[in-house]
């Protein structure tokens, strides 16, 4: 099977231009479903029913619905949502954000729960108030426990970033396949495409191993 690279190399720094629309919605989504996921979190070990009940249904339908489902109701539903049509890079951000804390908050629930309760336990007996526990004690140790975990999230978040094509964000994706669309071939650009996807992924993954190692250190 032929292939020819070559007619693909004036178009690259148009496909690598993509790579700031993926980053920014990638970083932004991440930090954004990184605070509201805790938010979720104590939602859910919360004494206060209503808090988890609600918590729980927002994981439930969040995790129980695809991805590009979300993003698509947010973006062509914006118009009835929020009375006007939102840009597809806000879309994207709010959607992966949405959805991204749904996961988080359960990694991050399961962090806290592994952290052994004699802590909690002395904490409240010396009289420490709940949010400087929690904030101080509980939260720094459930986040390195589940670091690994918080990690995968991020790297399945950038592979699933691609899918904002579908709302014509100007992503890697979408400018290899309008390469592909000026070049009547597509095979070669959406290899590079995979390419820049995969090398992204190794550098997250490099990133992980590199804070771990370091916080580990730390004990």
């Amino acid at each position: 099977m032929p292939l020819d690279f070559q007619q693909l190399i004036p178009s690259i720094p148009f496909i690598l231009e993509g790579l700031k629309v993926t980053l920014k919605i990638v970083g932004l989504a991440g930090i954004l479903g990184f605070a509201f996921g805790i938010l979720l979190a104590l939602c859910k070990i919360s004494s206060i029913k209503p808090l988890t009940l609600l918590a729980d249904i927002y994981t439930s339908v969040f995790r129980g619905t695809p991805l590009v489902l979300q993003l698509m109701i947010i973006f062509y539903g914006s118009p009835q949502l929020f009375g006007t049509q939102i840009e597809p890079y806000t879309a994207a951000i709010l959607s992966f954000s949405l959805n991204s804390a749904a996961y988080i908050s359960e990694i991050i629930r399961a962090g806290i729960n592994a952290v052994d309760k004699g802590q909690k336990e002395a904490a409240m007996a010396l009289g420490v108030p709940y949010r400087l526990m929690m904030k101080d004690l509980i939260l720094p140790q459930a986040i390195k426990n589940i670091l690994p975990a918080l990690m995968n999230e991020f790297i399945t978040l950038t592979k699933e970033s691609a899918i904002v094509t579908v709302i014509g964000a100007a992503d890697v994706m979408r400018r290899s396949y309008m390469v592909g669309s000026d070049l009547y071939s597509f095979f070669e650009p959406l290899l590079f495409a995979g390419l820049i996807y995969y090398v992204l992924v190794m550098i997250l993954t490099l990133l992980g191993k590199a804070l771990e190692r370091r916080l580990r250190g730390n004990d």
